[in-house]
């Protein structure tokens, strides 16, 4: 068995060294090394094994294409970064003028041009500020216009966001108390009203992205909210600047604040097609008392996501909205074309029709129209470990494109043809 420091001094191993960290490397020799102990590989194929065991990168997490039909994966990270934000991050990786004004060589204002973008993406808020998260943006906004005082919350708008979070929890741990209104289905602008007093720090409204009431249901508007005595918060939860045609009952930042909201709260890795990152926004009243408490350098962003959240914001279409905007009868041809490729080389695959969704908690119960190739159930465990991951439809494996942008077709095309090829008896085909 030879030594690992022999192992090591392979050339090719000290240049993954070098890219990867000692670490790394010396795991995959050990790996390569109880392998050849147990007989699947001779002792001199221990630094082949090893250079073949090697990582891609220095992480454990793992590119995947987004076969599912969902276009907001959470557990696939949510919004794919567009290629403009993508060489944002990569351009300010190392040291940047995060804060630091190369004009006059002092400190400057921190991601004033992710800053800058946001308010001339939505003209019609007077300031805005950049949290982590969309749930940091409302702890925030409670903990600096609420501490120890009543939020005004219809009860049909106590909502869980997923994974066992829940914004009544999230309020309450602020040390705010929470004022539930109304009725699960029916909340009126005079139930809010009755509920004002000397105690209230905020009338909060949150849109229930992830679910849907239908039938005897009635809730209160932005504009008659903001006639109310109390600063009116409004999270919108997906994080549309503006309307978009598709999805009309989504509501957006920019006619929330026109209908009169004081705060609006918002996802900047959802609609929006950004990084994760909590948006606020309103008068610059209420963003400035935000940004002046102790709590927001705790929830600040790092330069990477404003880097991030500018190029999303001036650049190019990102992927979520490409892929929301789709043409269905495109996305069958580009199925019907992947289906052939594959059918030439032995496994069976159909173009279907199917149905997408946008996910993420956002608009419920929409249903986009989509293509997928349709393979067998089988193929599923196998393009997994490829980092294709779709989704099982009665008995088959439903690769939807509308979540797939075109550019990994060929990508999904050879993860399929090795799935298939490594098989013993292939699916769809004998080997």
């Amino acid at each position: 068995m030879p030594r690992t420091d022999a192992v090591l001094a392979d050339p090719r191993l000290g240049t993954a060294a070098g890219r990867l960290g000692r670490a790394l490397v010396k795991a995959a020799v050990v790996r390569a090394q109880e392998r050849a102990r147990t007989g699947e590989i001779a002792p001199g194929e221990v630094a082949d094994a090893a250079v073949a065991g090697l990582p891609e990168h220095a992480t454990t997490l793992r590119p995947v294409v987004n076969a599912t039909g969902v276009l907001l994966h959470t557990n696939l990270g949510r919004a794919p970064l567009s290629a403009a934000a993508r060489d944002a991050v990569a351009a300010v990786s190392g040291c940047a003028d995060v804060e630091y004004d190369l004009a006059t060589g002092r400190r400057g204002a921190r991601g004033r041009g992710a800053l800058d973008a946001l308010r001339e993406s939505c003209p019609e808020a007077e300031a805005v500020a950049v949290v982590n998260n969309n749930a940091a943006a409302l702890v925030l906004a409670a903990t600096a216009l609420a501490p120890g005082r009543e939020i005004v919350l219809s009860r049909g708008e106590m909502v869980e966001i997923g994974d066992g979070f829940r914004i009544p929890e999230l309020l309450a741990a602020t040390g705010a108390r929470l004022r539930e209104v109304g009725t699960t289905n029916r909340t009126t602008v005079a139930d809010y009203a009755e509920a004002l007093g000397p105690e209230t720090g905020f009338v909060l409204k949150v849109h229930p992205s992830n679910f849907r009431i239908e039938g005897f249901t009635a809730e209160a508007d932005v504009a008659g909210l903001a006639r109310l005595d109390a600063p009116l918060v409004v999270d919108i939860g997906s994080g549309l600047l503006a309307p978009e045609p598709l999805l009309p009952r989504e509501p957006d930042a920019a006619s929330v604040l026109a209908a009169g909201a004081d705060l609006v709260t918002a996802s900047a890795d959802k609609l929006l097609g950004g990084p994760q990152a909590g948006l606020i926004l309103g008068s610059a009243e209420i963003v400035g008392r935000l940004r002046r408490h102790p709590l927001y350098r705790a929830l600040r962003v790092d330069k990477l996501t404003l880097a991030a959240l500018e190029a999303t914001l001036r650049g190019p279409e990102p992927p979520v909205v490409r892929a929301l905007r789709a043409d269905a009868a495109d996305l069958m041809r580009r199925a019907a074309r992947l289906a052939k490729e594959l059918n030439a080389h032995g496994v069976a695959a159909d173009a279907v029709a199917g149905e997408a969704t946008v996910g993420g908690g956002g608009a419920p119960g929409v249903v986009l129209p989509s293509a997928a190739v349709a393979l067998p159930g089988e193929f599923e465990p196998a393009l997994r470990e490829r980092c294709v991951v779709g989704r099982l439809e009665q008995g088959r494996l439903m690769l939807d494109l509308r979540s797939v942008p075109p550019s990994d077709d060929a990508l999904v095309a050879r993860a399929v043809l090795s799935a298939h090829s490594a098989r013993p008896a292939a699916v769809g085909g004998e080997a």
